[in-house]
């Protein structure tokens, strides 16, 4: 599957709550904690010994190993320094250690799923105000999806901020298989409001050919083209759109499937 998330957006500041507690994956994330040079629970060792060049088998087993310590690192410390520092490893570290590690590894695994997720966080993250619409265009009513994921229908860009980090910690602290739930309910909710924009966009490029197509020799070569690059311009937006959307449902079906396995003692 692709982690290849694109959209358009703006951060902001605003925010009225709405991100509601999911069940008993919902820890927030701790605000103020101071946050050391490195999280030492990336084992970093790992990283030098793949820095020459290691076989597939070798890489694999790395994957898995530093994902499962990292997981139980997690759920049997007390300290919430731990968590913040497992949430924020992207932004303090930048991606290439993890996507060194884990990129590779398929939906079906811990250390891929794990990918998935953090790739997820960022995406939500930097894209807040604009996956807070798509959120309002793909449920504007609240249905089950609202309540599985944790957010009613009308989030703000800080509200989707949070749900990134509570999907996430959820994971680490709570019940596994609920915070990929979550994550697939949600994923799946943004996907569709994406199909919902494509096809306007695709509709106003149909008009427009259309208006050009029906233009009398009273309108100017100009107008035509301006119309017609018009067109093609929506065209062309929405087919990343839906090519963006293709991914996310993708993307959400591999959540579920990891919640299936989490629970069947199978994900690994």
């Amino acid at each position: 599957m692709s982690t290849s998330f694109s959209a358009t957006g703006s951060t902001g500041n605003t925010g009225n709550g709405s991100v509601l507690a999911s069940r008993s994956g919902f820890v927030p994330t701790p605000g103020s904690s101071p946050r050391p040079s490195r999280p030492g629970q990336l084992a970093p060792a790992l990283l030098e010994q793949m820095a020459g060049g290691r076989d597939p088998g070798a890489i694999n087993e790395m994957a898995h190993s530093s994902a499962a310590a990292l997981l139980d690192r997690v759920r049997h410390s007390e300290d919430p320094m731990v968590v913040e520092r497992v949430l924020t490893v992207v932004e303090r570290e930048g991606v290439d250690d993890i996507a060194e590690l884990w990129s590779s590894s398929p939906a079906d695994s811990l250390p891929g799923v794990l990918w998935r997720l953090y790739m997820l966080r960022t995406w939500m993250r930097a894209h807040r105000d604009a996956i807070a619409r798509l959120w309002r265009v793909g449920e504007p009513v609240a249905t089950s999806a609202s309540a599985i994921a944790g957010v009613d229908q009308a989030p703000t860009e800080d509200d989707i901020a949070r749900l990134a980090d509570s999907i996430l910690s959820g994971a680490f602290t709570g019940d596994f298989a609920v915070a990929m739930e979550r994550a697939a309910a949600f994923t799946d909710v943004v996907a569709l409001g994406l199909r919902i924009e494509a096809k306007h966009l695709a509709g106003q490029a149909t008009m427009l050919a259309g208006d050009t197509a029906r233009s009398g020799k009273e309108d100017s070569a100009n107008n035509r083209n301006d119309r017609n690059d018009h067109a093609k311009s929506r065209a062309g937006q929405a087919a990343r759109l839906m090519h963006t959307a293709a991914n996310l449902f993708v993307t959400a079906k591999d959540f579920h499937h990891a919640a299936t396995l989490w629970r069947r003692g199978k994900l690994e």
